[in-house]
């Protein structure tokens, strides 16, 4: 897949996902098959103003490449100038543009899926952070506003008019937040009625669903979100089912805690060792879903807030996970 000149040797991308694909998450995903990387959305005001937050938020992993940033906002002239400002300070290689973002705040201040609803405007919006990039620029949005607004085709025209190099549509609907089922149908109209890339976001939670979502919606590739959340492993097992290998079996428990305890000593490096304690608490739940006494050490892990206590955790769960083998449980 080509955006604009940048080549991306891959058919996996990993969503961008508001506190979860931190820098440490990021880098977890790529060992394991992802071929290109989207950062947490930085909003352009806050960027504007250089928030610590969200010049971390930029910061790129050592060879973590190709990647893209991704902005989100209303205001045309500030859009721009938050473009112009990622193209300053950072390596990536993309820009992309959050238009689908369902999150009240998000839509209640007229942002993310709520320009679903402004076509006009968010035209106006990619022509003005094209205009201020000297990077390829795309867009994220979903299938349209509700049931009765489904307008992802002429929105995806709209954007390749605009200047975007690639879009990727999630095929729901802002009132559906992340109910019901994606449309894939819906993303394949998109990828029929416009002849740059089109990248498909949805219900992707096996390397099943990666073959699957790619040979209903021609899409030139596939971007997992919840699916790889607390299993990363999922981008390795979609490599091998789309490179028609067989698929690798699911890691041990023991290796998912060990390696969510390695992710969280790499997030403390970057984000300080608060920050990366408070968001390993989800982090650490997620990877040990479906485990014997998920429940009892998902209790203990919603208390943890040092790199101490998660390494605590992870003993605990490492010697009961002993304790199980040797007693002849099976799948841990």
């Amino acid at each position: 897949m080509n955006i604009g000149r940048v080549h991306i040797d891959s058919r996996l991308v990993l969503a961008p996902m508001a506190g979860v694909t931190d820098i440490a998450f990021r880098a977890v995903c790529r060992e394991r098959g992802a071929g290109y990387t989207v950062t947490e959305m930085v909003s352009s005001m806050a960027l504007m103003h250089q928030d610590k937050k969200s010049l971390q938020i930029m910061e790129l992993g050592p060879g973590e490449r190709p990647a893209a940033v991704q902005i989100f906002g209303s205001d045309v002239t500030r859009m721009g100038e938050a473009a112009a400002k990622v193209c300053e300070l950072s390596s990536c290689d993309i820009i992309d543009i959050n238009m689908g973002c369902p999150m009240g705040e998000i839509v209640n201040a007229g942002d993310g899926s709520a320009l679903m609803k402004k076509p006009e405007l968010a035209q106006k919006i990619i022509e003005s952070v094209v205009k201020n990039s000297d990077r390829p620029v795309t867009v994220k949005f979903r299938k349209g506003w509700d049931a009765g607004n489904v307008n992802c085709v002429e929105f995806a025209r709209m954007c390749e008019d605009a200047g975007a190099a690639a879009v990727t549509v999630h095929g729901r609907t802002r009132e559906q937040m992340y109910s019901g089922r994606a449309d894939w149908d819906a993303i394949r109209d998109v990828a029929r009625a416009v002849s740059i890339p089109v990248i498909a976001n949805g219900d992707v939670f096996s390397a099943q669903d990666a073959v699957r979502i790619l040979k209903t919606t021609g899409a030139e590739a596939v971007m997992i979100g919840r699916g790889c959340q607390g299993y990363p492993w999922l981008f390795a097992e979609a490599k091998a089912a789309l490179d028609g290998r067989e698929i690798p079996a699911p890691p041990a428990y023991s290796e998912r805690i060990r390696t969510a305890a390695e992710q969280i000593r790499t997030a403390s490096g970057w984000l300080g060792e608060k920050s990366a304690c408070l968001e390993a608490r989800k982090h650490l739940a997620w990877y040990l879903r479906g485990m014997p006494r998920a429940a009892f050490f998902r209790e203990r892990i919603m208390s943890v807030e040092t790199l101490a206590d998660i390494e605590k955790v992870t003993r605990d769960v490492l010697d009961f996970l002993k304790d199980e083998e040797r007693r002849g449980a099976r799948d841990v």
